[in-house]
C-alpha cells in the first residue's frame, strides 16, 4: 500500500479543481483532480490511502452516485461533498451513505482542511482493520477442515472432552489440533484466537471462554 495520503478532487468545473489544488498543494498529501466521477472511478483505487472531496450535481454519475459505487465495489476512501447546490435531503443521504462531511461552496480553508485531516484519520483507521483482516484471513487459511472445526467449538467454550465426543476423535487428537491452531495463528491464548477468529470473520467475538 502506498503511503502518501492522496486527497482527490471530483469536480466537473475546471475554476473549482484548479482553486481546490491551488489551497492543497502546500499540504503534506498528494493532491489529483478529476473532471467526472468516471474520470475519477477508472483510476487504481483499491489500495489508495487518502480521500475524494466531490460535488453533488455533475454530467453522468452525480456525487451521490460515485459514493453509492464506492461502497458497492468495496473502495474504502471516505468521501468529503463539497456543493454549491445542495439541500436537506442530499446531506442526510449523504450522511447516512458514510460521508465524513457536506460542505457548501464557497467554503473556508480552515473547514475544508478541518474536514480532509477527518477524512484522512478515518482512512487510515480502515487501512489498519483492512490490514488486519487480510492477515488473520491468512492465518485462518492455513487451517484444515478439522482445526477449523476444533477451534470454532473451542471458541464456543466446549472442554476438549466435549470437542472430541463430537467429532468422534480422540482428546489426545483434540489437544493436537488446538497445538496447531495456535501455533497456525500466533495466539497467544484463547481469547486472542477469537479477536483473530472474528477479524477474519469466521467467528463471531464469544461472549464466555471456558478455560479447558
Amino acid at each position: 500500500m502506498n503511503d502518501t495520503p492522496v486527497v482527490y478532487i471530483v469536480d466537473d468545473e475546471a475554476a473549482v479543481r484548479d482553486a481546490l489544488h491551488l489551497l492543497l498543494k502546500r499540504e503534506p498529501f498528494t493532491v489529483e483532480a478529476c473532471a467526472s466521477a468516471e474520470d475519477f472511478l477508472a483510476r487504481p483505487l483499491a489500495e489508495c490511502h487518502g480521500c475524494v472531496i466531490v460535488d453533488v450535481r455533475m454530467p453522468g454519475t452525480d456525487g451521490l452516485q460515485l459514493q453509492e459505487e464506492l461502497a458497492r465495489r468495496g473502495i474504502a476512501l471516505p468521501v468529503i461533498f463539497l456543493t454549491g447546490h445542495g439541500d436537506i435531503p442530499m446531506s442526510v443521504r449523504a450522511i447516512k451513505g458514510g460521508a465524513v462531511d457536506f460542505l457548501t461552496k464557497p467554503v473556508g480553508a480552515e473547514r475544508l482542511l478541518s474536514a480532509i485531516h477527518a477524512a484522512l484519520a478515518e482512512s487510515g483507521r480502515l487501512r489498519a482493520h483492512t490490514t488486519g483482516s487480510r492477515q488473520a484471513a491468512s492465518c485462518m487459511a492455513l487451517l484444515t477442515a478439522r482445526e477449523r472445526e476444533v477451534m470454532l467449538l473451542a471458541l464456543a467454550g466446549h472442554a476438549n472432552k466435549e470437542i472430541a465426543r463430537r467429532l468422534g476423535i480422540s482428546h489426545r487428537t483434540v489437544e493436537i489440533h488446538r497445538a496447531h491452531i495456535m501455533r497456525k495463528t500466533g495466539a497467544a491464548n484463547l481469547l486472542d484466537l477469537a479477536r483473530i477468529a472474528a477479524v477474519a470473520a469466521l467467528a463471531a467475538p464469544v461472549p464466555l471462554i471456558r478455560k479447558c
